[in-house]
């Protein structure tokens, strides 16, 4: 008797979190990153499987060559996208898209990950790939159809676009949900001197409405604006109820997830540094928020 061929799933399972972690890095879509592993899952049961020596290099390349092909179309569309780009919020659950606790904080981040928006497809997935999740550069190599030496080359120049962008995070737990909750408190009530209190003086707001849901249109810079802004949000809404869904860690960072008054949620993520709120990610767009509105037992439509 043949042998049995050995169920795909015992090879794929392990990996599949390390599939969605480099979709998502490199597409910035949670949807897209779990559709990518699917896509994986797929051609893994169709594949001849008793000739691949190393399950996961096969697994991570397809992974990255369906992530790279979805890089390069997205950018395309982005170009006409409505407002300032925001990747879609994860909140911080077993299922978040890592191999390890320690990635979760440092390159999930939503400032790391529109870090990552400065480098070309090709820099973007040797970066990820090597300096995330561990792929030596020969395998690399393979998947570009590029040499050893030039994927080390494109490495180095992708650090350096990086440089020490990641964010830092100095805040104890305690005190960065006091802050979050202080903050949110202030954004109900309309409090523009404890909102400047609250915010960097150099502090940036970010909103992404994707053209679906109000949001600014450029960036918002300075405590001043800022504060200016969030009060008149307040008073916009005049008793108007938002309720908190959800508080605790989003890509790593403290954050809140909303029940507006228009009946969509609405997510805010805080980079907090010197106990201070140095920025600010509001995520409106409704396309981006089915994972977080499904987990939270939401319906979007």
């Amino acid at each position: 008797m043949s042998e049995a061929v050995p169920d795909p799933a015992a090879s794929f399972l392990p990996v599949r979190p390390a599939l969605i972690g480099l979709g998502y890095r490199m597409t910035g879509s949670w949807a897209t990153a779990e559709d990518i592993a699917q896509d994986v899952y797929l051609r893994w049961q169709a594949t001849d499987r008793a000739i691949v020596a190393l399950p996961r290099a096969w697994l991570m390349k397809a992974a990255a060559r369906l992530a790279l092909d979805h890089l390069k179309s997205a950018r395309v569309r982005r170009e006409d996208y409505v407002g300032p780009w925001l990747p879609e919020p994860v909140l911080d659950s077993e299922a978040a898209p890592q191999e390890a606790a320690w990635a979760r904080s440092e390159t999930l981040s939503l400032a790391f990950m529109l870090v990552l928006e400065r480098l070309s497809p090709p820099e973007r997935a040797i970066f990820i790939l090597h300096d995330l999740f561990d792929t030596n550069f020969g395998e690399i190599a393979g998947l570009l159809g590029r040499s050893e030496a030039t994927c080390r080359q494109i490495a180095v120049r992708a650090r350096a676009k990086l440089g020490d962008a990641a964010p830092r995070h100095g805040l104890a737990a305690t005190e960065s949900d006091s802050l979050t909750q202080a903050f949110f408190a202030a954004t109900q009530s309309g409090d523009e001197a404890m909102l400047r209190h609250l915010l960097a003086r150099d502090v940036v707001v970010h909103t992404d409405g994707g053209g679906i849901r109000p949001a600014a249109l450029k960036l918002i810079y300075g405590d001043d604006k800022a504060a200016r802004m969030f009060a008149a949000l307040a008073r916009k809404r005049a008793g108007a109820a938002r309720s908190m869904l959800f508080a605790g860690l989003i890509n790593g960072e403290p954050g809140y997830v909303t029940l507006e008054p228009d009946g969509l949620p609405q997510v805010t993520v805080l980079t907090i540094a010197d106990d201070r709120i140095a920025a600010i990610y509001i995520i409106r767009n409704p396309e981006k928020l089915r994972a977080i509105a499904d987990q939270l037992g939401l319906s979007l439509t």
